[in-house]
């Protein structure tokens, strides 16, 4: 056990994560050279085309240490790596991998510097006691500044400058030293091999052919093929059929024993039989106590997941089940609406989640679905003093029951240049954020502090935020409470028709330009029909904006030539009472690309 090390890579998106763990997996030759590929631990398709991580990955490297004896023969380790997300949407990734370890290594870009979710990531870390091994990476760019880079780690973390490792994980330089300060600093996992058993359970995946896979950390004890375990949060019984280490592939082996990593099939079903953070034990000799899981992760985008045929929801209910168990952080329970029929009500954590989601949806499970303009949850305090939460706008309570209503907030850091600081503040302003703090955090590179209700958030503030600050702004934040908020409903009505879908709760201050733009944007989509379309936005019984989009007409009056005028008012009579009573029986189709179009409205 002296010679196991679990560590696991934390950084802000895009600091080169993945490609260290590349580099590492290519000296521990743990890859072969022919399977050598660019973000060789990101397996879905979605993480290599968008160069992003969204799955941590656990593998297991074996490293000889060269003894500091000649005449000894190197010692060798098993190094267990967890390769983490960097965005702040899979933050919840991170947590799990932080659970599973004793020490991270905090990689920063030479290029960039420390950002909002490299501080945000290390206090994560730092609350589970790991050990911090700072790490620079691309000292190799030209545009690498590592003097002060190394100033700002120092700053941050109130290390020496000795301590922070160089490297370059494109070109491997410096990476046999990071090996072997893992090796030195990290220390070894502590447990009894001979305890009774207790295992952590940090995630799961589903095999269509063996089950449902679970991958876990034994903190003490030891597990053997063929032990009959007990799952304690399920209290749900198994035999273990197959266990292993996860190196490129699963590698079964016979027993693992305390500290080290591994998985366990056993022939289970049912996904609501696994859940992450849940303990696993020996049935003849329990634990006394299941090990403290992980916190639930709290959704803070909710949105409508709907099937496009009705007779689809009973597959989209098992894919959201296998997904579920594969990302942790999804939530869902059923609901229906008018125009929509029968769906879920999933929360995601952030939109790039929600939009990962809708991807993987379509790519691993063949589900087309349509998602209704995502929003937050609030808190809706009638005047009978009764309090009701609302994830959806179509569960508002009357406007005459409602005493007052609150929303949530977030505590927002934002880290950039300062020559970016009017337009950012200017945003935040808009999207009715308070600032809370500014201060330099180093040269001229400054942190903002706003609070900011969420709901402004959740749609596209992200994207702008991004343009305005050309890319370099870096942004974080956590909940910080309710507060109350003068919110309407606002309501898109089709020839008088409501449409649940694309109703939204929004600030009264907002909702008029708001409406007014949704009205617009639809006028566009919305393809014509033969007969006029009027599109009005209403808060209550309150029309605040309307557009028409107008009918398409065959004209009846080319055959009409000469004649009396009677005549031809006679033909355009005729075709305006079919055109009225074809509105009568006619229904309005909304796309999908319009739902989407309202996440975009700029």
């Amino acid at each position: 056990m002296k010679n196991i090390r679990n560590f696991c890579i934390i950084a802000h998106i895009d600091h080169g994560k993945s490609t260290l763990a590349d580099r590492m997996l290519e000296m521990t030759a743990t890859v072969d050279k022919k399977d050598m590929e660019n973000q060789v631990l990101d397996d879905m398709d979605l993480e290599k085309e968008r160069g992003i991580t969204i799955k941590s990955h656990a593998i297991q490297m074996r490293w000889s240490r060269k003894s500091q004896v000649e005449s000894q023969k190197p010692e060798e380790y098993i190094l267990n790596l967890i390769d983490t997300p960097g965005h702040v949407d899979f933050s919840y990734e991170v947590s799990r991998s932080i659970a599973a370890c004793e020490g991270a290594l905090l990689v920063v870009d030479a290029s960039q510097g420390v950002q909002a979710q490299t501080i945000s990531n290390l206090y994560m870390a730092l609350e589970n006691d790991l050990e911090i091994i700072p790490v620079m990476n691309k000292c190799d760019m030209d545009s690498a500044m590592p003097d002060m880079v190394e100033d700002e780690i120092i700053d941050l973390l109130g290390c020496e400058r000795e301590d922070i490792l160089r490297c370059s994980a494109k070109t491997g330089d410096g990476v046999e030293a990071i090996l072997d300060a893992i090796v030195e600093r990290v220390p070894a996992p502590k447990g009894d091999p001979n305890a009774p058993l207790q295992c952590l359970v940090f995630d799961s995946v589903f095999n269509p052919f063996r089950g449902i896979i679970a991958y876990f950390k034994v903190v003490n004890g030891t597990l053997h093929t063929q032990d009959h375990v007990r799952f304690v949060q399920t209290g749900k019984e198994y035999d273990a059929d197959e266990i292993g280490v996860l190196k490129m592939n699963m590698q079964p082996e016979k027993s693992i024993s305390a500290g080290n990593v591994g998985y366990i099939i056993s022939g289970i079903k049912a996904s609501t039989e696994v859940k992450v953070g849940d303990t696993i034990t020996h049935v003849a000799r329990p634990c006394e106590k299941a090990i403290d899981g992980f916190q639930e992760a709290k959704p803070m985008v909710f949105a409508g997941v709907y099937p496009i045929e009705a007779e689809d929801y009973e597959d989209l209910r098992a894919s959201l089940e296998k997904l579920q168990l594969n990302d942790a952080s999804l939530t869902f329970v059923p609901e229906s609406s008018v125009a929509l029929g029968f769906g879920f009500r999933c929360g995601f954590l952030g939109l790039l989640h929600m939009e990962i989601v809708q991807e993987r949806l379509d790519r691993e499970f063949d589900m087309d679905v349509i998602t209704t303009v995502p929003n937050v949850s609030y808190k809706v305090y009638t005047k009978d003093g009764s309090l009701k939460e609302v994830h959806n706008p179509a569960g508002m309570p009357d406007l005459t029951e409602i005493d007052h209503i609150e929303e949530p907030y977030i505590r927002a850091s934002i880290i950039t240049t300062s020559n970016f600081i009017g337009p950012i503040m200017t945003l935040c302003l808009d999207k009715r954020g308070e600032l809370v703090k500014q201060e330099y955090i180093s040269g001229d590179r400054m942190e903002l502090l706003f609070d900011m209700p969420l709901g402004e958030i959740v749609i596209d503030f992200y994207d702008k935020l991004k343009s305005i600050s050309k890319g370099y702004a870096s942004f974080d934040w956590h909940q910080n409470g309710f507060r109350p908020s003068n919110l309407v409903k606002l309501d898109i009505l089709l020839n008088g028709e409501q449409v649940d879908a694309l109703s939204t709760l929004t600030h009264r201050d907002n909702a008029l330009d708001f409406g007014r733009r949704m009205c617009e944007k639809l006028k566009e989509l919305l393809p014509r029909q033969q007969f006029d379309i009027a599109i009005q936005a209403a808060i209550g019984a309150k029309i605040i904006a309307r557009e028409t989009v107008k009918q398409v007409r065959k004209d009846v009056l080319a055959k009409c030539y000469g004649g009396d005028v009677s005549r031809k008012r006679k033909l355009l009579e005729k075709q305006k009472r079919g055109k009225k009573r074809m509105k009568q029986i006619g229904n309005v189709e909304v796309p999908q690309k319009a739902f989407l179009a309202v996440l975009k409205l700029d």
